[in-house]
């Protein structure tokens, strides 16, 4: 590999951490101008496993503004991001697909489950983000995101 070859792959590397990194703050924050934003213009998204929906991004957006409204607080913690290019159109590197595990913890609103200490409701998993070079930029083609834990309130946490 030239040096050239390898700075271009670390600002990759560099640009696909800061989409992932803004997809968590963007749900986090509840703001979805900006998921959307994040996403291919054929954007795929699929929370079926963690009781949501698959579809469309505009589709599933619209369903996560509605039922993250349950959630005074969020806050995504995604870790052991595994990055590995891919080739399309034999151009290498014009695609990515990152695996990466995450845990988030929420706060449902007031009133909903008594005094707000601590997060009500946890959950973890990984996402498995298929992503694009585009001219833009780094965008999401499709998310799918695979619960493999959760803990709800009135559930004993003292195993």
């Amino acid at each position: 590999m030239t040096q050239r070859v390898e700075l271009a792959a670390v600002m990759d590397r560099l640009a696909v951490d800061g989409l992932i990194t803004d997809y968590a703050v963007a749900v986090d924050d509840g703001d979805w101008a900006a998921y959307r934003e994040l996403f291919t213009s054929d954007g795929r998204a699929d929370y079926r496993s963690a009781g949501g929906i698959e579809g469309e991004v505009g589709k599933v957006a619209a369903w996560l503004e509605e039922s993250m409204r349950l959630f005074s607080m969020r806050q995504h913690l995604i870790v052991n991001r595994r990055l590995r290019f891919g080739v399309l159109e034999q151009d290498r590197g014009d695609t990515a697909r990152v695996q990466a595990d995450y845990v988030n913890p929420m706060r449902l609103a007031a009133g909903a489950a008594g005094p707000a200490t601590a997060p009500d409701f946890v959950c973890g998993g990984r996402y498995i983000f298929e992503l694009l070079r585009t001219e833009d930029g780094w965008r999401v083609r499709e998310v799918v995101v695979q619960e493999k834990w959760r803990r709800q309130p009135g559930q004993d946490t003292t195993d």
